[in-house]
């Protein structure tokens, strides 16, 4: 990018800006524009402990601090809306949980305009053609994840009702792109009938994906490891469509959507290959053809709500180039089918979406009994295309409020989670836990509150080991002062490790290990400072269904907050 126009452009954007007024929501300036913003900052001081594996890292073994941080701002006038962020990363671990990157620059900017009926969008650019399936460009910054589209988008309004969409450009990589091109067109419409009170609003998308010279050059290369009988012959063109609608009629609500992508390559994690040289390794590149149906099913009435989920996905693995994993070069979305859980240990074990193929159902139910009762179930199930189990929950919770004295969340948690497929380790046995919790929330005063958190998850144990880290018991204990102070306290406490250990085979038994945790944050309007000493195990984190490994943690954390 040239540094002349990048200079030009932040002379508009903050020249033009002499502040008259300020609220919660932004800045009014004197030209009659708007300006708001936001920073959210976050600073690591790392604190080497071999006990829960916080080692062997270049931040515990000599960097010893790490910083992620982005500042954002948008600005509005004349018709036009502009955004601009920074983006700062030092010894960052949060792209690669055992590496470490360093790197700051322009992360994000767009120029956005509507001329009558054209909207015209170019820079970086965040979209999705319809639940995410075939295309989503979007930023989930705890995965790492900002896969924006630096391109240019148009969308035309053929009516009050339809609207087509076409947009081209690269997926962004840090502060570069990807070289293969990515062309996108979608067209979507509402349809109502005066006589009755059905909708519908149908959709149709496409989406193109052409390699490069270069990642298709580097992806022969590859081929040409394999045995003669895993070789084929790559395609630089891979087109994916999509259609989908929903129909809504009084309280019932239905969205239903079918993909289909065309023959392209990607790494199956499970497929194992045997080298010219002989070596037998897990996960090589094939090539097929992918599809996904989903379908959501929701009622709402007299306090009851009821939805159920559906879907079958295979190979449906669709990215910018195929040599990327895990989260990286993914030009798609395909939505998860399990319940976000948000305390400790219920969401400890968290199925990740698996693109090679599954067939996974899920059905939620929320009856609100009156205004102090609410009773909540949910039972997901997952399984591969062999019905092989993957992941099974079943999960119910009683929420009660006495007046505006006091608060209760209780329940239980069934679990069965296969830890070979998700965390990619084979040979152990899976996961199988109950998992009771409460969440007691009591109002000292009218600034004042207290809230007690406790779970207790009890692994069964298969030939005398029990999966993972063993049983565990997580309390916290939050006390807040309105509206500045919250002071927190947790450990989380795996009491019954098992007798048999991968881990410790010399012992037979494994550590019994206090994961403690201490946070104090300040609020002041719109600022938010946070400071804690974490202690974590390694785990994997999940949103949506898209999962990273979050290593384990022994520090230090500051965290600033702020918008405008």
């Amino acid at each position: 990018m040239n540094k002349k126009l990048w200079f030009a452009g932040l002379l508009m954007m903050c020249g033009i800006l002499p502040a008259t007024a300020q609220d919660a929501q932004g800045q009014a300036t004197g030209d009659g524009g708007r300006i708001s913003g936001n920073l959210e900052a976050t600073g690591n001081f790392y604190i080497r402990d071999s006990l829960i594996k916080a080692i062997n890292t270049p931040q515990y073994d000599r960097q010893k601090y790490g910083a992620d941080a982005w500042l954002n701002l948008n600005y509005s006038n004349w018709g036009f809306d502009l955004g601009l962020r920074f983006d700062m990363f030092q010894n960052s671990s949060l792209l690669n949980p055992t590496g470490s990157f360093t790197g700051q620059g322009i992360g994000h900017w767009y120029i956005s305009k509507e001329i009558n009926k054209l909207g015209i969008t170019g820079g970086y650019i965040y979209d999705i053609i319809g639940s995410g399936i075939i295309f989503r460009a979007y930023e989930e910054r705890p995965l790492a994840i900002d896969q924006a589209l630096y391109g240019l988008r148009l969308t035309y309004d053929l009516s009050p009702d339809w609207q087509v969409k076409v947009f081209s450009g690269r997926q962004k990589q840090q502060f570069d792109t990807y070289k293969s091109t990515i062309r996108g067109f979608a067209i979507n419409g509402f349809i109502s009938s005066d006589s009755s009170n059905i909708t519908l609003t149908p959709g149709f998308g496409i989406v193109s994906r052409a390699l490069d010279d270069a990642s298709m050059n580097s992806l022969v290369s590859t081929l040409n490891t394999y045995r003669k009988e895993d070789i084929f012959i790559p395609k630089y063109n891979t087109y994916a469509f999509s259609l989908y609608n929903t129909l809504t009629a009084g309280t019932f609500s239905w969205y239903a959507e079918g993909a289909y992508k065309t023959k392209d390559s990607f790494t199956d994690p499970f497929q194992e290959r045997t080298t010219v040289s002989g070596d037998t390794i897990t996960g090589r590149l094939v090539q097929g053809e992918g599809t996904v149906f989903y379908s959501s099913l929701s009622y709402a009435k007299n306090g009851l709500g009821i939805t159920v989920e559906g879907k079958c996905t295979e190979n449906f693995d669709f990215r910018t180039r195929p040599q990327e994993e895990g989260n990286r070069g993914l030009l798609h979305y395909i939505p998860p089918m399990t319940r976000v859980n948000t305390y400790r240990l219920l969401a400890r074990y968290a199925a990740a979406t698996q693109f090679a193929g599954e067939l996974a159902f899920q059905a939620d139910v929320e009856y609100r009994v009156n205004k102090t009762l609410l009773l909540t179930a949910n039972f997901s199930n997952i399984t591969d295309l062999n019905d092989n189990q993957l992941y099974r929950e079943l999960y119910t919770e009683l929420y009660y409020k006495y007046k505006r004295k006091w608060t209760l969340y209780a329940g239980v948690q069934l679990q069965e989670y296969n830890q070979e497929i998700y965390q990619n380790k084979p040979g152990v046995v899976p996961v199988k836990a109950v998992t009771p919790f409460f969440d007691f929330l009591y109002k000292i005063s009218q600034k004042k509150a207290i809230r007690i958190e406790a779970q207790y998850m009890n692994v069964q144990e298969d030939h005398g080991v029990k999966a993972d880290y063993g049983n565990w018991l997580h309390g916290l204990v939050e006390y807040t002062v309105a509206p500045h102070w919250t002071f927190a306290v947790s450990d989380m406490f795996n009491i019954s490790p098992g007798k048999l250990s991968p881990e410790n085979t010399k012992t037979g038994a494994k550590e019994k290990i206090h994961f403690q945790r201490l946070d104090v944050s300040y609020t002041q309007r719109a600022n938010r400072f946070s400071l804690s000493y974490v202690k974590q195990p390694e785990g994997i984190v999940c949103s949506g269904g898209i999962c990273r490994l979050e290593p384990a943690f022994s520090g230090v954390k500051l965290s600033v907050n702020s918008t405008f």
